[in-house]
């Protein structure tokens, strides 16, 4: 192995400028390519900010293929898909039904809880400031039902080695006494965190920069050099804007724009665009400490700095990223009904945030090599759950580009699945 290889990766999200920052501590020249400028709005900005080991379930689990259908038939409702000619989407949807298994789910869970409690170690070990709340979570539940079945989920929490505590009313109200809620009980994960993400970004570009990282904004990708070493297939260069760039290692990050680069290179990531929205109070009549879940309206709510951010739904409408006031008139409606020192009208005027997440129809990011190319790694598809699982992506991508085993068993997020 040479002393030191250059590193290009093709995304300055929060999964790519983590990459970047764990191939720059590993003594890699690092050179990040993304096709928006330097003041960008994308998903890893507007989102709920939230380091999740309690959301150990994939997307794709039993009964979501019934929720989805009943929740399609109200405009309002957290998940929509808007109906459109597309054998992409099609393919997405069978995919998603065959991998909404209890078998499939009881294989991904350890996997997800492993690779969010490595993430939440690494954010902790990040060695900078990023405003990190470690408080825990409430999955909050308005109806008897609900709490149940979350109470069913804090039971699988526990055996998966994930602390949890179901709550009344009562005690829900005092673990977050500063904010009234209108609930009927809640599900605690102490191990659950919350940060903003826009400090946390700006914070990685600074560190990126400091260590000598190139970041070059506004330079989309328009196509890759090919080549071969010892009778295996290797990238060996990438034409982005008006350059041609070089490196020993690529690494595709690039979010819902990952299938299409990806396509050029014979590989098929198969993920659709799940548009979220989320609304930001920056003066609360309220602040609750604790990051919760508002699990009928599938809602999120995190205290960032002062402010309350609320998002949620998940649209897949293409790459459409225009807003849906039917959209965030739901999220709007839902929230005082768990928060009723709110109303409506404090959202007045607000400019709503929406952003594209890659969303794969098993729920599982992809993360790894891919069979094709010697010297590509591939780090995408993490839907909701890019912030969470961000850092540990980071690390088990300069293990790649190292040639390094990963610590975890990562042959369910293989891109060539």
């Amino acid at each position: 192995m040479q002393d030191r290889r250059d590193v290009i990766i093709v995304g300055a999200g929060i999964i790519g400028l983590c990459s970047a920052l764990s191939c720059a501590r590993r003594g890699l020249r690092v050179t990040v390519v993304d096709r928006a400028p330097r003041q960008r709005d994308g998903c890893s900005f507007g989102n709920a900010g939230m380091i999740v080991p309690s959301h150990f379930i994939p997307l794709a689990a039993p009964g979501m293929v019934t929720l989805g259908l009943k929740w399609m038939l109200d405009p309002e409702s957290p998940f929509y898909i808007r109906p459109r000619p597309s054998l992409d989407l099609l393919r997405w949807g069978l995919g998603f039904f065959r991998a909404a298994s209890a078998a499939r789910v009881d294989r991904a869970a350890p996997v997800l809880r492993d690779l969010s409690l490595l993430s939440r170690q690494c954010y902790e070990e990040l060695g900078f400031d990023i405003g990190l709340v470690k408080k825990g979570l409430l999955m909050l539940c308005k109806e008897e039902r609900t709490l149940e079945e979350e109470a069913h989920v804090a039971q699988r929490a526990e055996a998966l080695g994930i602390p949890a505590q179901v709550l009344d009313a009562r005690q829900t109200a005092a673990a977050d006494p500063g904010v009234t809620m209108y609930v009927h009980g809640s599900v605690f994960y102490p191990l659950d965190c919350h940060l903003s993400p826009s400090r946390l970004m700006t914070a990685l570009e600074t560190e990126l920069e400091t260590m000598g990282a190139e970041l070059l904004h506004g330079h989309e990708v328009q196509g890759w050099e090919k080549g071969t070493r010892n009778g295996r297939a290797l990238l060996t260069g990438l034409r982005a804007g008006n350059r041609l760039l070089s490196a020993d290692e690529y690494v595709i990050a690039a979010g819902v724009w990952s299938d299409e680069m990806a396509q050029h290179l014979g590989l098929r990531l198969t993920m659709q665009a799940g548009k979220g929205y989320s609304l930001t109070l920056t003066s609360p009549r309220r602040l609750p400490e604790l990051c919760s879940i508002c699990t009928e309206a599938r809602l999120a709510v995190t205290p960032m700095d002062g402010a309350l951010r609320v998002g949620g739904t998940m649209e897949l409408a293409g790459m459409d990223e225009s807003i849906s006031h039917r959209r965030v008139r739901g999220i709007i409606r839902s929230f005082p009904k768990y928060f009723p020192d709110f109303t409506e009208a404090d959202f007045s005027g607000l400019q709503p945030w929406s952003g594209l997440r890659p969303v794969p129809p098993d729920g599982l990011p992809y993360l790894g090599r891919t069979r094709l190319w010697a010297n590509l790694t591939v780090a995408t598809g993490h839907a909701m759950m890019g912030l969470s699982l961000a850092a540990a992506t980071g690390r088990i991508v300069a293990d790649f580009v190292t040639d390094s085993t990963p610590p975890l068993d990562l042959a369910l997020l293989s891109p060539d699945r």
